[in-house]
Order: structure tokens, then sequence, then C-alpha cells
């Protein structure tokens, strides 16, 4: 890596304020924080996984016991400082003892989504560097036989038996917040995914603000619905109840059906979803009540395109707050969240009057700008690059200086995504995010962003859910349409007129440079696993369309 491009990815790790760079938190690594909870929270529970509608409970103890035992484990396969152990698995109780195994002892986690294809878990394996690969009898003959080809060895968490250690084992080699703790490869939707790279010091650092924002304290419980192997899942609900001495529920797999069932049992304080979720429970739980959550305070929602629309309408339903927030693997987790004490005018306010529900204000771990592609500062109110700096920021790209010299062009961390911010009249600006730069939809040199068309669509009484999708038109160079998922009640009515009345409801609020000319009814969106809506893989439905010139009044 040159030095130009260095300085710039440590100017994107310096604070306004804390030109110092003193560190934010108090323990040196994360062996110091898991020695903390041993002595002082040992009997307390600490993990409750539930698979199967059972439960499984491990104390701080007796989780930490298996830690201290899998930890001796990975240093008698040879494992060292920062080298990479991968993990593909389901969420289950095991997966979360090898985070806290690997990080105790100084080595990276390499998560593997279960769903990605094996040419891109064969990529990630040897990119990585991949020294030990973790996974489950149900996985392991198709993992043993990707593993293989790279001389990796793979580990069956179901035929492993390292027994239970009573004093946490530390490594004899030296570790600081700067030793690598995860590669977390981002899903794209083309070419090779990008490897994250993250610090210790970049997991207790967001976990400490995570926990601060939410007001959660010793012994508060959280509940995880989401996959571990995003960051999500691992920062937001593991490293954070470990953080501030609390406890989670780990569900093998999100379950609409018994969610808030769940969340009552459990005395659930905070949990975290995306807003596909959202969605999901709205459906299942169409005209019922929710009642007796005397624990529960709200819920986090990010890492996925949130409407003003279902955020109001899961909270009118509901009767339970969302708290909306925005962060990026790049920045470990979060870097913002709406406040979570704001009065129930001021949080409908930055939830709905602006067209897109505000992402919030940013943590004190980092600082957050609006910028030109030059790196210049814009207005409140003009749109341009979300770009984030301070001590959340990932180390780099590993191994790809192309990536990295994009990513830092300014000193800054470059989103990619597009947003605005507006004043509050205490002078806090709160941001929004209108979409990624890249699914900008291009119509005859107007960028138009698909969040503000997705925010109309999700208003139709027809539409369960819909995304707004740029497809390829010899006219205009991209053109609009919607991809629909219909509620049940609809699924057998006349498509034709649905479309029509849809276009219609469009007309009636958007510009007929935004108006979605064609209608597309699927059963399913496609969306990653995080929630997260695969925008460019929706353009194949519209292929048929290229040729068309869409007329005012002839859409």
């Amino acid at each position: 890596m040159n030095p130009v491009l260095k300085e710039k990815i440590r100017e994107a790790h310096r604070l306004s304020g804390n030109e110092s760079g003193k560190p934010y938190v108090s323990f040196k690594n994360i062996n110091e924080m898991l020695s903390e909870r041993l002595k002082m929270n040992g009997s307390d529970l600490f993990l409750r996984y539930r698979a199967d509608g059972r439960y499984n409970d491990y104390t701080y103890e007796s989780f930490l016991k298996k830690v201290s035992s899998l930890s001796e484990y990975l240093v008698s396969k040879g494992i060292k400082k920062e080298n990479r152990v991968a993990v593909f698995s389901h969420n289950h109780s095991d997966t979360a003892v090898l985070y806290f195994a690997a990080w105790n002892i100084g080595a990276a986690v390499v998560p593997l989504n279960i769903s990605e294809s094996p040419e891109r878990i064969e990529y990630i394996l040897k990119n990585s560097d991949t020294k030990l690969l973790f996974t489950r009898d149900e996985y392991f003959e198709s993992v043993s036989r990707m593993s293989g080809k790279l001389g990796v060895q793979t580990v069956n968490f179901d035929k492993l038996n390292t027994g239970e250690n009573k004093d946490l084992y530390k490594a004899e080699f030296e570790i600081d917040g700067y030793t690598e703790a995860m590669i977390v490869y981002t899903s794209g939707t083309t070419g090779n995914p990008k490897g994250v790279v993250l610090y210790q010091y970049n997991l207790l650092c967001d976990a400490h603000f995570i926990a601060g924002w939410h007001h959660l304290y010793e012994k508060d419980r959280m509940m995880c619905v989401l996959p571990i192997h995003h960051v999500n899942g691992t920062v937001v609900t593991l490293m954070t109840p470990m953080y501030y001495g609390g406890s989670v529920v780990l569900n093998d797999k999100f379950h609409a059906e018994n969610f808030f069932t769940l969340l009552e049992e459990n005395h659930v304080k905070v949990v975290s979803v995306v807003p596909t979720l959202l969605r999901f429970l709205m459906h299942a739980h169409e005209g019922k009540s929710i009642s007796g959550l005397k624990n529960f305070r709200h819920f986090i929602c990010g890492a996925g395109p949130l409407t003003s629309e279902l955020a109001r309408g899961f909270e009118e339903q509901f009767g339970l707050r969302v708290v909306h927030g925005y962060g990026l693997s790049e920045t470990t987790c979060y870097s913002c969240f709406i406040p979570d004490d704001l009065n129930k005018e001021e949080h409908f306010k930055w939830q709905n009057e602006f067209g897109f529900p505000s992402i919030g204000i940013p943590l004190e771990c980092n600082e957050m700008e609006i910028q030109n592609a030059d790196g210049t500062k814009v207005p409140e109110g003009e749109r341009g690059e979300i770009v984030i700096r301070g001590h959340n920021v990932m180390k780099y790209y590993f191994d790809n200086d192309a990536a990295n010299e994009s990513a830092f062009t300014h000193g800054w961390f470059r989103s990619g995504d597009e947003g605005f911010f507006r004043y509050d009249d205490k002078g806090n600006r709160y941001f929004f995010i209108t979409g990624r730069i890249k699914e900008l939809i291009i119509r005859g040199g107007v960028n138009i962003s698909p969040l503000e068309i997705d925010e109309i669509l999700s208003g139709i009484n027809y539409v369960r859910s819909a995304i707004s999708v740029g497809f390829e038109n010899d006219w205009y160079g991209e053109e609009v349409g919607a991809l629909v998922s219909l509620k049940d009640e609809y699924a057998e009515a006349d498509k034709k007129n649905i479309e029509k009345e849809i276009i219609a409801y469009c007309e009636r609020h958007l510009p007929f440079n935004k108006l979605p000319k064609v209608v597309i009814f699927t059963d399913s969106i496609p969306v990653t696993s995080t929630g997260k809506y695969k925008r460019n893989e929706a353009k194949k439905y519209f292929e048929d369309y290229r040729k068309i010139q869409f007329k005012k009044g002839k859409s």
C-alpha cells in the first residue's frame, strides 16, 4: 500500500475533538473484557440459545469455560495472532463460543453466509488465507469439498468435545485493541466480495456506544433473530451484551408467529431487526393486539431500506417504537441512531416529515458529513454521499488497493450511499439516506432515488412489499419499473387491473419521470440474508421492455 493511501486511511480513523486518538473504552483487548465479566458476572445468565422450541442456558461462567477450552484447542491447532478462522453455520451457541474464543487469543473470525454460492465461499476462504474452518454435520460434506481444494482443515462442531476449562485461557502472544478481529466479506451483486477488516477496538468501541445510546445496563436482556454471520447480529446482540454485562436470547432463526411471545417470556428490553422483518411481523399478526411486554423498550432497525410508511404502520399497529439507525460493515455496525428518548411528536416528525425516515444523529465515536464527489461538504438539505470517519471505521479492505483508493479518496470512508441532513432547533444534524448511489435510477440523465418511489409503492393497499427498479431502456438509458409482491387476499385477483390501479396511484403522487411504467408481480422480492433488497438482481424481470418508449398518458 502506497504512503499516500495509508495517510488517507489514517485520516479516516481520526476524529474532530479527539485528535490524539484516545480510546473510548478502558479494555485493552477482548480478553480483558471477558476476564472482567467472569469476575463480576460469573453466575449471571449471558446466553440463552433457542432452537427447535427448546432453550439452552449459559451463565457467564459456563459460557466462558467453553470459550477458554476452545481457545486452547485453537492454539493446539497452530492458530496464532491474526490467523483467520472461518465458520459456516446457522445461528448456534457454538458459533458464539467460537467467536469469543478466537478473539480471546487474538485470531480473526471469517463469518460465512450459508446461502452464498460455493464459488464465493471458495473465493473467501482463499482470499482470507483461512487456516481453520468450523461447520456442522448438515454442511460438513459440501463444505469439506470446498475447503479440501484449498488445503483448509475443516472441524465439525458436532464431533468436537473440548471440555471446559476452569480459568480463562490467555494466549502467550501480545494482543491489543488494534489486533485484527474479523474479516467480513461484503455481499456485492457483481464481482468478488470485499473483505472488511475490523479491529478488536472497533468491536469494543461500537458496542460501548450502542449500549449507551439504547440505555442498556447490567443484566438487561436483548434478543437476536438476525444471522450472526453479519455484523448486525454479531456486534449488536453478541458483543454489546457481553460488553455491558447483560444477556441475549439467541434464536436459530426468525419466527414471526411466536416472536412477541418470545419477547414477553424472556423479558427482553431491546431487539435488533431489519425492515423486512417488520413487514413479516405486521403480516403475521394482522388484526391482532400485542400486550404484556412490560420490560420491552424498543426495536433497533437498520441494515436495509426502511420507509416512513412501514415504520409508521408498524408503530401504529403494535404501539411499539422503532429506533432507526444506519451503519455498514465498514464502520463496524452502527454509526448513528434516532434518539430513543424523543417525545412522540418529535419522533413522528423525524420519521415522517422529510420524505424518508431519518437515520439519526452520529454516535460520539464517529462523525458524518454529506459530500460531493470531489470531497466538498454540501449544505443542509442538498443531496450527496454519506461519508464517515472515526474510531469504528474499518482497518481497510483486505488485499484490495483499488477498493481502498476509492473508499478513502478524501480521508473519509465513502459509504456509497446518497443522503442529506437537516438541523433540529438545537443544532443537531439529523441524517437521511435516499439510496445507494450505484442503485440510483438515471433516466434521461436525471438521478432518481429508488427509495422515494418505494415509499409511494408501500402505501398502496394491495401491496405487501415492493421495490422500484431502474431497467435498461433504449430511449432514456433507464426507465422505472416496480417489482411487487401482493398481499395474500389479492393473489388471485386480476393482475392487469391491479397494475393499472398501482400506476394510477403512483401518478397521483409522482411526476411522470419517476412513475413506474411497468409493474411485475412476484411471490417474493429477492433479498440478502439480512433483508436488503437485491435491486440490481431484479432488473432481469424487465428485459422485455427495453425497446419500448413510454410516453405520458400511454404507460
